[in-house]
Parts: structure tokens; sequence; C-alpha cells
């Protein structure tokens, strides 16, 4: 009997690419680049990417958004967004992370799991802040990452909301580093009105944008593994 040939091994995963643009993007285009970019990661025409940027003053809507969660809706634009989660404020001071991951290139036995990826991306955001002397924590039911501010309150610090187009991510996180955090009057944040946001500078925390673009990149890269830097 001819011995099975042993089965051929899984091309090694390409590069993922990490990029930063340093002027504000319009949400239209950026969600429009993150379409294309999805369908030619999926496709295998480009690597996975990360995409650090920051967006003008807006508001999106989640998946799940409540009309009455839009407290003054002439306040900013509004974009209606195919992401999970409710509203949410973009805007400068805010670092926002669109991450693009091939989760079935990525699968482990058992196949794709988007719930860990989930899970993962909050540990990110956790642990770069922990690089910041600042304690981010998770809660039961709430997705996103929080601050305990003492007497029993606490804050969201950062924010995630991800859509998957054939098992490939797209939209990502948002961490409040410097951000004018009274644009979050128009709204409730995430749908949760018994507690505020908060960031790294109402913290005390005196970090760049470019300090924590250093640690976004150190802490996802022990938990995803390497990037390349691309213009």
């Amino acid at each position: 009997m001819t011995p099975e040939a042993p089965a051929a091994a899984a091309p090694p995963l390409p590069a993922l690419e990490w990029t930063l643009s340093d002027a504000p993007v319009a949400y239209p285009e950026a969600v429009a680049a993150m379409e294309t970019r999805v369908a030619d990661i999926r496709a295998g025409r480009r690597p996975e990417l990360v995409w650090l940027l920051e967006h003008p003053p807006l508001y999106t809507a989640g998946t799940s958004a409540d009309a009455a969660d839009l407290l003054q809706p002439a306040r900013l634009p509004v974009y209606r967004t195919g992401r999970g989660g409710q509203y949410t404020y973009h805007g400068p001071g805010q670092r926002v992370a669109y991450v693009m991951l091939d989760l079935m290139r990525r699968a482990e036995a058992g196949g794709p799991d988007l719930r860990q990826t989930v899970r993962a991306l909050e540990q990110w955001l956790i642990n770069t802040l922990r690089c910041f002397g600042v304690r981010g924590e998770r809660r039961q039911g709430r997705v996103g990452v929080w601050v305990a501010l003492g007497k029993g309150d606490e804050a969201k610090i950062a924010a995630l909301g991800i859509r998957v187009r054939r098992w490939v991510t797209f939209h990502g996180v948002s961490l409040n580093v410097s951000p004018d955090l009274s644009h979050y009057e128009g709204i409730v944040a995430c749908g949760i009105r018994d507690h505020g946001v908060t960031s790294l500078a109402a913290l005390g925390v005196a970090a760049t944008m470019a300090e924590v673009d250093a640690a976004l990149r150190e802490e996802f890269e022990a938990l995803f593994g390497a990037s390349v830097v691309t213009a």
C-alpha cells in the first residue's frame, strides 16, 4: 500500500501592513478605502492592514443604534455604518485604528473565531493603556475598555466596533488620547446612559499621539504578529 503524501503546508501569511495617515480622513473616504482593501485581502491581492488615522469631528451610528440616543442631531455630521455597536464620536485627538484581518487565514483548528478576535482587540487596548500607567478593564455585556474613576464611578476610554465580510474584518477600535470630550454630549455613547467617557488627557496622562502609536504597534505585534510600516 502506497503511503499517502503528507498534506501541503499552508502558505505563510504575508506580512501585515501598518500605515498612518497624518491628516484627518473624511469618513466616507475611509469606508471606501476599507471596502476596497477588504476585497483585495479576500482575493489574495494585498496583505492584511492596520490603518491609524483621525477623523474630523463626526458621529457614527452602528447597526444597533437607537435614534433616541442621538441627542443633538444638528451638532455634527452623522454617518450610518455597517459596523457593530451604537452611536460613537470620532474626532481630532482620538486615535482610530481600522483593522483588516483575514480570520480564515489566521484560523486554528475549529475555524475562525470572531468572539476571540474581539477579545484580542480589547486586550490590545488594555495592554496599550498599561504602557501609560492606566488600568483598562472589560465589563460584562459591554464591548470596549473602561477605566474605574473611584467611588464606584467609571468611564469608557476606548471603543470597538467591527464588521466582517467573508471572514475579513474591517472598521476597528478607537482610543481617546486627547479629544474634545464635550462632543460626546450630543449622543448617548454606545447606548450607555449611566457612565461617561474619558481620555488619557482627562486622566492626567500627557501622552503624545506618536507615543500612543508606538505603544499600539508594539502591543499589537505581541498579540497578532509582526507588521511592516508602509506609506
